[in-house]
């Protein structure tokens, strides 16, 4: 049996995520940061700052699997949020805290495309969270998908259709509950393990979890 922690549970992944989950009757423990978007988040999901390593320590304990689908966007900049901080730093924390509790024997990181070969300040904040989850030495996959569409994301009209007929499927928009069930059935199954999951490696994850879209109560 897994037991998941989600940091980034109000997200549009995150969230998403967590709604599965809860419907599916999986253990997962949802985080938030004090900061995160929504102003009260449901009762059942923990809210502390990372930096108090004791608190992010005991919430690791006995768990398996970290899902870090924390991120920012320069919207939120003003805010306080940085690529440094949202991005790398919380990942930073994680690793480190995960190393700690000792139980974590899976890392899974929901990351951009294009992070493999990063241009930009966005991509290479990606790429260096991706860098301390590959060198945490603890098992780990990262997940690389283009654009969101859903859940307050929107696509331009016809990107899927152009994307598909020039053979790009790294930069196919994919629907957040698609890439959401395929986050958390790679958790519940820790596999693949090692692997950065873009183009046909991440739409082989979402073909083979998407019955989890389809369950009862879901589109």
């Amino acid at each position: 049996m897994r037991s998941l922690f989600l940091a980034g549970s109000t997200g549009a992944v995150g969230g998403t995520l967590l709604q599965l989950a809860r419907g599916m009757g999986i253990d997962l423990l949802a985080h938030a940061r004090p900061k995160s978007e929504r102003e009260e988040p449901p009762p059942d999901v923990l809210v502390f700052d990372l930096r108090d390593r004791h608190a992010l320590v005991n919430a690791l304990a006995g768990r398996t699997t970290v899902i870090q689908c924390i991120g920012t966007m320069r919207k939120r900049f003003a805010s306080g949020d940085t690529y440094e901080t949202s991005d790398v730093g919380t990942t930073r924390l994680l690793v480190e805290a995960a190393r700690e509790a000792g139980s974590v024997d899976h890392l899974v990181l929901l990351s951009s495309v294009g992070a493999g070969r990063p241009v930009g300040a966005y991509l290479k904040a990606k790429a260096e969270a991706e860098r301390l989850v590959r060198e945490s030495g603890i098992p780990w996959t990262t997940f690389r998908p283009a654009a969101f569409d859903g859940a307050g994301h929107t696509v331009p009209p016809g990107a899927a259709w152009l994307t598909g007929a020039l053979g790009l499927s790294r930069y196919r928009p994919i629907r957040v509950d698609a890439l959401a069930a395929a986050i958390l059935g790679v958790a519940c199954a820790r596999a693949p393990l090692g692997e950065a999951l873009e183009g046909e490696l991440l739409w082989a994850q979402v073909a083979k979890f998407n019955v989890l879209t389809h369950a009862p109560g879901r589109r």
